[in-house]
């Protein structure tokens, strides 16, 4: 199952897991990630409920990007290779 979303989202994960310099990993990186990334995700979620109706499509611009980085994480926390988690925290 992880290997054929793997490849649906590979697009979203290659360009973090390309390279080949050394980066510095930790374990609790992934699951900050998980954490950000449903944080981001609710808080997109939340904003979009608490729309008025008839609102201007303007106020869906924080939903979106919200939603989509919250969501981005959770891939890149779930799916990803350690390299890629490093490359999103800054590989240092």
């Amino acid at each position: 199952m992880k290997t054929s979303l793997r490849k649906v989202f590979k697009p979203l994960l290659a360009p973090l897991e390309a390279g080949t310099e050394p980066y510095h990993y930790k374990p609790l990186s992934r699951k900050v990630l998980f954490f950000f990334g449903a944080v981001f995700t609710f808080l997109g979620l939340l904003a979009a409920w608490l729309i008025p109706q008839g609102a201007d499509l303007g106020y869906y611009f924080p939903v979106l990007v919200f939603t989509l980085a919250g969501l981005y994480g959770l891939i890149v926390g779930a799916l990803g290779e350690d390299r890629a988690v490093a490359r999103i925290w800054g590989n240092k």
